[in-house]
């Protein structure tokens, strides 16, 4: 009977530093879900920010054409003769 009474505590023993290593586990693992969901928010952000930034790279770029600079002057024009163009076709949709 002694010998079951040992296997019995320690299997008890075993059982609790199982569920121990559980509630870390699992402690730990909702950590990490925290640091994924925090780390994707920051993506988001930066992804906004770095298309905000390439928005006013090309818009910058489209001033410094029109002030005189040699750089990026034909895509200035091709970019004007767009926005012409489509003025234009709205103009003939406006008298139809």
């Amino acid at each position: 009977m002694s010998e079951l009474t040992e296997i019995i505590d320690s299997l008890e023993i075993k059982f609790s530093k199982l569920v121990q290593k559980l509630d870390n586990l699992e402690k730990t693992n909702q950590e990490l879900r925290n640091d994924l969901l925090k780390s994707s928010n920051i993506i988001g952000k930066q992804s906004e920010e770095i298309s905000t930034l390439k928005n006013q790279y090309e818009t910058l770029k489209m001033a410094n054409s029109l002030l005189g600079s040699d750089e990026n002057k034909r895509e200035t024009k091709l970019k004007i003769n767009s926005l012409i163009r489509e003025i234009d076709y709205c103009i003939a949709q406006l008298s139809d």
